[in-house]
């Protein structure tokens, strides 16, 4: 394991949110209710979710700044982490509920979602700061993306993304690639 729990799963649920923006053709794929109730199935935050359309325009809102994490180097990366903690005014504190163990919560459960999310995402970014683990925070390799990930593998061999079966698409391409090199 790389990370601890909620570390992984807040750079899980930024990768996701950050995947929603519209990346060249492809539309804003957190545009609807639907789309947002689709998210907070996936990433369970904790604290008080009212799922209005102003609450779901404000997580949009910050997808933008989680963008520019994946934009720079671990150092460059440091403002951006402080001035969100800053901005959330994080406060981190043990706590347990559910069936998680120990662990960290840096805003309170009524501060509105998307400072949560942002709160949540900064606090990992800080783990990954932390553990010199920055070459893990990536941008897909395939021609035609801008999706990002986090390189959860151990061998440190991810390279695309997950949005757009990149991955498929770039071995269909090179294999193509080869055929017609080795036939000419």
């Amino acid at each position: 394991m790389v990370f601890i729990h909620d570390t992984e799963m807040a750079l899980r649920a930024a990768v996701d949110l950050v995947n929603t923006l519209p990346l060249g053709d492809a539309d804003d794929s957190l545009m609807t209710a639907q789309d947002y109730d689709e998210f907070l199935a996936r990433y369970p935050y904790s604290g008080t979710i009212s799922r209005t359309r102003q609450e779901r325009e404000a997580v949009r809102g910050i997808r933008t700044r989680l963008r520019m994490l994946w934009g720079t180097d671990r150092e460059g990366a440091v403002p951006l982490v402080n001035a969100m903690l800053r901005d959330g005014e994080a406060l981190p504190q043990l706590v347990i509920h559910d069936d998680y163990d120990w662990h960290v919560h840096a805003s309170d459960d009524d501060a509105p979602l998307a400072t949560r999310i942002l709160v949540e995402t900064a606090m990992a970014f800080v783990e990954v700061i932390r553990m010199d683990e920055y070459d893990r925070i990536l941008v897909c390799e395939a021609d035609d993306c801008d999706g990002v990930l986090v390189d959860f593998s151990r061998n440190r061999s991810k390279r695309y993304c997950d949005t757009g079966n990149c991955g498929n698409r770039m071995n269909v391409i090179a294999y193509r690639a080869r055929r017609a090199r080795e036939s000419s």
